[in-house]
């Protein structure tokens, strides 16, 4: 028998600013956004952590910040992750470097994310899973922290951040070498991560898309993958967001955020749902004890 499609449709950096909370729950409410990951430590967080109260279908996770972005630590509780401002490093590929090779950067990891952790938990809000901002949540210092901590704080599901190289590049021919490298970069580790998934009863989408086209998920590249969508439970993530200074502060110039919105509401994209026989979920199903779960 062939397997049902499922989908979970994704966004990141609630909290970040007024504005990105602002796209997040109008592409909750009036389109086809299950999910929104949570930055504790942004701007908006305070607005997100009631927005989300009062839209109980909204399944929200934690969006670990350990690069561009503020930590919830006091910054000189780890000086090795954060600089002297108070902030983390702007550059991912040094901070990643760092948090590898400096010896006392996995303490610090640990005191970092156990305080995001405990920060979420203390809104009330159910913790539906872990992902993390650029996906730190997949670098090999981190995840192991994560998963140490897991069963402590009843984390049961996180985002397996990979994505195939080919289909991408059917769609969009730009940026191969940002994509390649990517691939590349994200098949390894997630080859590592799913493996320490299973052994921790981890749970995750069979598949995941929207990585290689970070901040341009637009109405034709939704319609484009879910024409396309395999079999199973897949993830697509995004950028949704209203842009506002903060917003522009932390993201790349190019984001179109409000096209992303505009595709979430849309209603090609959700014809293509149906057409498609795609079920909506959200990792707050996933994430469920079995016997919740309906049946896949």
């Amino acid at each position: 028998m062939p397997r049902a499609k499922k989908l979970i449709v994704s966004s990141d950096d609630f909290g970040m600013s007024a504005g990105v909370n602002a796209g997040i729950l109008r592409s909750h409410r009036e389109g086809i956004l299950t999910d929104a990951s949570l930055m504790v430590s942004g701007q908006a967080f305070r607005d997100a952590v009631d927005a989300a109260r009062d839209h109980p279908n909204l399944s929200v996770g934690l969006h670990l910040v350990l690069v561009q972005g503020r930590p919830v630590s006091p910054p000189s509780s780890i000086p090795v992750l954060a600089n002297s401002k108070g902030y983390f490093p702007n550059n991912p590929i040094a901070a990643g470097l760092r948090y590898f090779f400096h010896p006392a950067a996995r303490a610090e990891l640990a005191i970092e994310i156990r305080a995001q952790i405990e920060k979420f938990l203390a809104t009330g809000l159910r913790l539906s899973h872990v992902d993390g901002h650029l996906n730190i949540h997949m670098h090999p210092a981190v995840l192991p922290i994560l998963l140490d901590m897991a069963s402590e704080y009843g984390i049961e599901a996180m985002r397996l951040a990979r994505e195939p190289l080919i289909p991408a590049l059917r769609y969009d021919r730009s940026h191969i070498l940002r994509k390649t490298l990517e691939t590349l970069i994200f098949n390894r580790l997630g080859a590592m991560a799913a493996r320490r998934f299973e052994d921790n009863s981890i749970r995750s989408p069979d598949q995941m898309f929207g990585l290689h086209q970070t901040g341009h998920v637009d109405e034709d590249y939704l319609v484009h993958t879910l024409n396309s969508l395999p079999e199973g439970i897949s993830e697509i993530y995004c950028h949704a967001a209203e842009p506002d200074s903060e917003a522009r502060r932390w993201r790349p110039a190019d984001y179109r955020g409000e096209a992303e919105v505009d595709a979430l509401t849309s209603r090609r994209v959700r014809e293509a749902l149906d057409i498609n026989g795609i079920e909506l979920t959200s990792y707050a199903e996933l994430s469920a004890p079995p016997r919740q779960r309906r049946q896949e």
